[in-house]
């Protein structure tokens, strides 16, 4: 692409998966950095897809592959990169970067094809507005409800889009769910409506402290239906019950990251995408179910009297391939229990 963006600048230490990446409503607003050196090797594809759109702002990698090594492939990286205008950078140390980012924490990028000086864009850069000064959902959210597919035999939960990845909806389905998306806007009118036996809140970018209505939603829904939230839904629920979140030096973002479960002592391999964590010492009554190995921040926590599970991570992206399956699994146990 040609012009000029900015936003905040975030690694991903993901070795594969970067169309997943590019197309994940999560990533809206920043520019990832990727650890892994190669990028586009394999192309892109129409099943990889997690929403319709690419939704990164910027990408920055270290060799760019302008050819596609894969029976799956439909077009090269490239191609896909540059119909929509995307601008990238690469050909840079990216692993140099990604020192800079741990050491300093997050920090606010520019990527231009203009005629400026460096001083120019350092200015620019350091006038980029804060992520939480954002209203990001709005931009990626659904404006209309719709049915992920038509089996009626199936029980309804209701998904609140913030920017649902398409394999969350897959994996409902998988369990035996039968998915409707619908808006924050109006969600509550919505789920009165379709009368669900559970409700999603999915994931979403920007802070989740900046997701008012996702908020007022969690706080209607909680004792009333079986809740699972999914990264910003999780940090929402904490929220709702009196939580408290603070943001990441340079946040979770990669499809490498050891989680402990406690219930069944087992490490999962699990991909994540978020800036924010919930903090630990302010959730009540909840049970801690998951913790990250890598910092000790909280993974995931259930209210059982509440009927509500929730996670940080993204269970339905499979790195592992399929370590954290069983969140749906269980949710879909709790659905079909009540």
């Amino acid at each position: 692409g040609e012009g000029e963006i900015y936003g905040e600048v975030v690694f991903n230490t993901a070795m594969s998966g970067y169309q997943e990446i590019l197309t994940d409503p999560s990533y809206r607003g920043q520019i990832v950095v990727m650890t892994m050196p190669h990028i586009g090797n394999y192309g892109v594809n129409d099943e990889d897809l997690e929403s319709s759109d690419i939704h990164v702002r910027g990408f920055v990698v270290r060799e760019l592959s302008f050819y596609a090594s894969s029976w799956r492939a439909k077009n090269t990286l490239v191609e896909f990169l540059s119909s929509r205008g995307i601008l990238v950078i690469w050909g840079i140390d990216t692993r140099a970067l990604v020192k800079k980012i741990r050491e300093k924490g997050v920090i606010r990028g520019v990527i231009s094809t203009l005629d400026r000086t460096p001083q120019e864009l350092v200015s620019i850069a350091k006038n980029v507005p804060d992520i939480s000064l954002q209203d990001l959902v709005s931009e990626v959210r659904t404006k209309n409800s719709y049915r992920w597919n038509l089996d009626d035999d199936k029980k309804i939960v209701v998904v609140v889009d913030f920017g649902v990845k398409r394999n969350i909806l897959r994996s409902l389905s998988k369990v035996g769910l039968n998915p409707i998306v619908v808006p924050p806007d109006g969600a509550l009118e919505f789920i009165r409506e379709f009368s669900p036996s559970g409700v999603v809140l999915s994931n979403g970018p920007g802070d989740p402290r900046s997701v008012y209505k996702g908020l007022e939603v969690a706080k209607a829904l909680i004792g009333k239906f079986p809740l699972l939230g999914i990264c910003l839904g999780h940090q929402l629920i904490s929220l709702a019950l009196g939580g408290k979140v603070f943001k990441l030096k340079f946040g979770h973002h990669g499809a490498n990251h050891p989680v402990k479960d406690f219930k069944t002592q087992r490490v999962l391999i699990t991909s994540q995408n978020h800036n924010y964590a919930v903090d630990v010492s302010s959730v009540k009554d909840v049970e801690i179910t998951h913790e990250n190995l890598l910092d000790n921040t909280i993974e995931g926590f259930e209210i059982k009297s509440l009927l509500i599970k929730c996670v940080q991570f993204h269970p339905e992206a499979s790195p592992g391939p399929g370590d954290a399956f069983d969140i749906f699994k269980d949710f879909a146990s709790i659905v079909n229990g009540c």
